[in-house]
């Protein structure tokens, strides 16, 4: 498979009073074509979120971006743009962060959490000296991460919720 070259085509998702963000790395092809997070349909992350606090899973782009500000989440991805073969984070190549100082200095964000380990690696690498903030490694919500069963993921999430109420 060839290498593409991916430019982040949609905006973060924030609010001024926004205290978490959550970071993925790059979306992947499904998420770029619905210009939103985590679109690709066997993705676990809105479920797991939903259940983190006490929500029914949101199916529209709307019922998503409202369960994330409802729950003072921010979202968006550590990198602006690369080279990927596919959806493949291991792939990756030529990253480009970015800007998360200005989306913090938006927002009242004290914590940040990653959706797996590529995204954590290009936060540390390229945006922790920039925000003072270290990020919280979570598992991959990907389909792709076979080994972490929905409440296993469910569990591993809770501390985002935690986050939102420590930061209140």
């Amino acid at each position: 498979m060839e290498y593409t070259r991916v430019t982040h085509n949609f905006p973060p998702l924030f609010a001024p009073d926004s205290r978490v963000l959550i970071l993925g790395s790059i979306p992947s092809p499904k998420s770029r074509e619905q210009a939103f997070f985590y679109g690709h349909p066997q993705n676990r992350f809105w479920p797991v979120l939903a259940a983190v606090f006490g929500e029914e899973a949101p199916q529209t782009i709307e019922q998503k971006r409202s369960l994330a500000l409802r729950h003072h989440i921010a979202m968006w991805d550590t990198l602006a743009a690369c080279e990927i073969r596919g959806a493949s984070d291991t792939s990756i190549r030529n990253p480009e962060p970015n800007d998360l100082p200005w989306l913090i200095a938006q927002t009242q964000v004290k914590a940040i959490f990653c959706t797996g380990a590529t995204s954590h690696k290009y936060y540390r690498k390229l945006c922790q000296d920039k925000t003072g903030i270290e990020a919280v490694c979570l598992p991959s919500t990907s389909p792709a991460n076979a080994a972490w069963s929905k409440e296993r993921l469910i569990e591993a999430y809770r501390v985002i919720a935690q986050a939102v109420e420590a930061n209140a």
